[in-house]
């Protein structure tokens, strides 16, 4: 779940950034691991005729049973005209680019869906989520998803001491608009910890050199929303759903980062994925 610049965003003042012990890295870790987990579990059950309902109520009976967390989107973030968040995770369909509500859409043959999941374990937050493929995707479908979790990777990479926040943003724009394609401005990474989202605000495109400097200690997700078109998007009157503009295929890959004293560490990593 992201947090964005505008008024549609859970919170609308500053949060502190928070430098992690060692005791907290090592929770933020826990709590990573696990919501890796729930990726890793869902992954044989995404396949065309469940619906994203079915989806929601196996992760959150894994994060709650299986897990013994807590599912962070469940009754999060209402706001003035605006309802809690009613499931336990987001599940975002094809055009959709962020905060999908599960429901009864059911996926068919073609459909690239993100499934975004935040658990809280021992009061700490893992934030992770990635694309997958429901039967064979398009080519261009494929080609978008391959290319945002490459962008990812490139801003990731950034990460170490001394770095900027533009300098993760400008490596994830460059990468994706050197292939055609567009990054979503309205949403972006943030802090993450015993809160939910805190700062900084990891914006996905920027210039080199700018930003906040990194330093060790600090945790935040890197989570670019990439389109097939335009990077315009609105908002749904559910007051959650995101989609383009121009109704162009979306996608997002996301994982929560450890700035350590020489570069960084991935704390959402799933088993045998390389980076």
């Amino acid at each position: 779940m992201k947090t964005t610049r505008s008024a549609h965003s859970p919170r609308n003042h500053r949060m502190p950034i928070t430098i992690k012990t060692a005791e907290e890295q090592q929770k933020m870790r826990e709590a990573g691991a696990a919501a890796a987990r729930v990726l890793m579990m869902i992954e044989p059950y995404v396949r065309p005729g469940v619906s994203t309902e079915e989806l929601n109520r196996i992760c959150h009976d894994y994060i709650v049973h299986t897990l013994g967390a807590i599912p962070a989107p469940l009754n999060y973030g209402a706001a003035p005209g605006r309802p809690p968040f009613p499931k336990s995770i987001c599940t975002s369909v094809n055009h959709v680019v962020c905060h999908g509500i599960p429901g009864p859409k059911v996926l068919k043959k073609g459909d690239i869906v993100n499934i975004d999941v935040t658990v809280i374990k021992d009061g700490f937050h893992g934030d992770t989520s990635r694309m997958f493929y429901v039967g064979e995707p398009s080519i261009l479908a494929r080609r978008l998803c391959e290319t945002t979790r490459e962008a990812m990777i490139e801003g990731i990479k950034m990460v170490r001491p001394g770095a900027r926040l533009g300098d993760i943003g400008h490596a994830i724009q460059r990468y994706a608009e050197l292939r055609g394609f567009s990054v979503v401005r309205e949403y972006c990474g943030h802090g993450i910890g015993r809160v939910f989202h805190e700062d900084p605000q990891v914006l996905h495109y920027g210039k080199p050199g700018t930003g906040l400097e990194l330093q060790p200690g600090m945790t935040f997700t890197i989570e670019p929303m990439i389109n097939a078109g335009r990077p315009e998007v609105k908002l749904l009157p559910d007051g959650w759903t995101v989609v383009t503009k121009d109704h162009s295929l979306s996608a997002q890959w996301e994982h929560t980062v450890l700035v350590t004293e020489t570069g960084y560490e991935i704390l959402t990593l799933r088993n045998g994925e390389k980076v």
